[in-house]
């Protein structure tokens, strides 16, 4: 705790920081209850996404002796990159995935098995519901982050700042009310040894 003044300034000073930090409180709770929100939503949408991705992944097993042919997949459809958008919750700017894009190459329908247009429309969804996963893991770490930070202010607001601010307006007024009583001790004290030597 720093050392206080005691002075009507610092009394002043101390009511102004108190008022500040109870008029911010209320913004940063709102803040946290928000970004708690928007994890939980994200962690059911993370959720979903990876129910989705788990399905597409179970379509496969039937087909896995085919997949295990090498017919050259990877040459035919590839991933070239993710597109996303910036978007904003509570202050955080946070990547929102658009679209994942792909690359095809044409090839020959009668020297590729049957299958290979099957294997190709399941490699885009996994790989879309997987570019989908990452940016929403990539929201949930930004927001919990920005949720860790904000607990911390309210914890500090609420436990410490508000307190100390409390405990400091309640001494500097005991020293300035007992300085006050002094003085009027004194003073009667002046007065009174005043009349007894006027009176002598």
């Amino acid at each position: 705790m720093a050392k206080i003044k005691f002075t009507k300034n610092e009394l002043k000073a101390q009511r102004d920081a108190l008022k500040r930090f109870l008029r911010y409180l209320p913004t940063l709770e709102l803040k946290k209850r928000q970004l708690m929100q928007e994890i939980r939503k994200i962690e059911h949408q993370f959720e979903d996404v990876q129910r989705r991705e788990t399905e597409a992944m179970a379509a496969v097993r039937g087909w896995v002796r085919l997949l295990s042919e090498e017919v050259g997949l990877g040459d035919v459809v590839r991933l070239t990159g993710v597109e996303t958008r910036e978007g904003n919750i509570a202050g955080v700017t946070i990547p929102i995935f658009v679209e994942a894009r792909f690359a095809t190459r044409p090839y020959d329908l009668f020297a590729m098995p049957l299958w290979v247009d099957w294997a190709v429309e399941l490699i885009v969804r996994v790989a879309r519901l997987r570019a989908e996963r990452e940016v929403l893991a990539t929201q949930h770490a930004l927001l919990r982050e920005e949720l860790r930070i904000t607990t911390q202010r309210v914890n500090l607001f609420e436990k410490v700042k508000i307190p100390e601010s409390r405990e400091n307006i309640r001494q500097i007024q005991i020293f300035l009310g007992d300085q006050q009583t002094n003085a009027v001790v004194r003073g009667k004290i002046a007065k009174t040894k005043l009349l007894e030597a006027e009176t002598a």
